[in-house]
C-alpha cells in the first residue's frame, strides 16, 4: 500500500515562496505517476504539476514559470517549489500517485484528472496573503 505524507505548507505573503514535500512509501517496484493537486474552498480539485517515472514534468498554465516539481528517487520524496506566490494560489495541496506503465501528464485527458490517481496524502494548506 502506497502512503504519501505531505509537509511544507503554511502562510506566506504574496511574492513569497514555499516548498512542499511529499514522502512516499510502500512502492512495489512498479512505475508511478506522481503529482500535486490543489483544491480551494468551493472549487474542484485541479492538477498543478505531474511527474513521470522518467522524470519528465508537466504544469498547469497558471503555475508555469513559478512552480518547479522534482523528485528525489533516493529519498522517495516529491517536491514542489512554489515561487512568486499569488493569493489565488491559496488552497489545500494534495500529493497523489498511481501506478502506470505509460506516460502521464496534465496534457493527457485521462491522467490530468484527479480521478486517475488512486493514492492520496492528507493535504497541506497553502495560504497566500496580499
Amino acid at each position: 500500500q502506497v502512503q504519501l505524507v505531505e509537509s511544507g505548507g503554511g502562510s506566506v505573503q504574496a511574492g513569497g515562496s514555499l516548498r512542499l514535500s511529499c514522502a512516499a512509501s510502500g512502492y512495489t517496484g512498479r512505475s508511478y505517476c506522481m503529482g500535486w493537486f490543489s483544491q480551494a474552498p468551493g472549487k474542484a480539485r485541479e492538477g498543478v504539476a505531474v511527474i513521470n517515472s522518467d522524470g519528465s514534468t508537466s504544469y498547469a498554465d497558471s503555475v508555469k514559470g513559478r512552480f518547479t516539481l522534482s523528485k528525489d528517487n533516493a529519498k522517495n520524496t516529491l517536491y514542489l517549489q512554489m515561487n512568486s506566490l499569488k493569493p489565488e494560489d491559496t488552497a489545500m495541496y494534495y500529493c497523489a500517485a498511481f501506478s502506470i506503465l505509460g506516460p502521464c501528464g496534465l496534457g493527457n485527458p485521462v491522467t490530468s484528472r484527479w480521478t486517475a490517481f488512486g493514492y492520496w496524502g492528507q493535504g497541506t494548506q497553502v495560504t497566500v496573503v496580499s
